[in-house]
């Protein structure tokens, strides 16, 4: 069954409408008409069993047959506080960490980073990162929606740790490989602070000012990985040993 984003939460019985990219998809390329099931989701957490009612090249009306829970979130609260990256990089991240799980992305920008966009250039990246995650929820089928945030300067991520129950830098200079930095697995954690660095990694003093302010720092193995894949393997391991990719993790029910 295809599934298709709604903007707000329905009810059951209800009637909701598919707008836009989603529309012309669904009468042009999908040829649905109206009769046909279709599963939608909010990003909120719902997902839904529906009938198309009307099909226009505009928009597309749908009858609520049935409202539940989404089970595809993970129990873990992973926040990823990435270091700003080359714009293609960051716009395969989002996509990315939206298929994971994480709950919410906070661009920063660490000493070493080269981008730099203007005030008006985040915004609109912001926007393009917003469509990019709406659209990998249909593949994945998440739940939610990637939280993403506005971009802040690295002492404001350390002090958003303080509300955390773990925090982690990774760093490609700790000799510690992560099973001896990071706690054992099994242990419940609700809310994961991660902080992954640019394409020149951290500088000492980084690295200083967050291990004061009680971060772990942790290595991703022996090799030199990208930024980008550093990103993402710190990304499963957590949710491997914390979340809902390992032996403990939350199945569906």
């Amino acid at each position: 069954m295809r599934y298709f984003f709604i903007e707000q939460p329905a009810d059951a019985g209800s009637t909701s409408l598919i707008a836009g990219a989603d529309a012309r998809h669904i009468k042009t390329v999908l040829r649905l008409k109206p009769g046909d099931k279709i599963g939608l989701f909010d990003g909120k957490g719902s997902e839904y069993e529906a009938r198309i009612i009307a099909v226009s090249s505009g928009r597309v009306e749908v009858a609520v047959a049935r409202r539940f829970p989404a089970f595809t979130e993970s129990p873990l609260h992973i926040i990823v506080a990435q270091a700003y990256l080359k714009e293609k990089k960051m716009d395969g991240l989002v996509r990315q960490l939206t298929e994971l799980g994480v709950s919410r992305w906070i661009p920063f920008f660490a000493d070493r980073s080269v981008p730099r966009p203007a005030k008006n250039q985040l915004a609109a990246r912001t926007q393009r990162w917003e469509k990019i995650t709406k659209e990998a929820l249909k593949q994945c089928r998440r739940g939610r929606l990637l939280d993403i945030g506005a971009a802040v300067s690295f002492e404001t991520v350390l002090d958003l740790g303080q509300t955390c129950d773990l925090k982690i830098i990774f760093w490609e200079d700790e000799i510690k490989p992560a099973h001896d930095s990071l706690p054992q697995p099994g242990q419940r954690f609700e809310k994961i602070l991660v902080m992954l660095g640019p394409e020149g990694g951290f500088t000492a003093r980084e690295i200083e000012s967050a291990q004061k302010k009680g971060f772990v720092t942790a290595a991703l193995g022996p090799r030199t990985l990208r930024a980008e894949t550093a990103t993402v393997a710190a990304c499963v391991l957590l949710q491997y040993l914390y979340g809902d990719m390992g032996a403990t993790g939350t199945k569906k029910s």
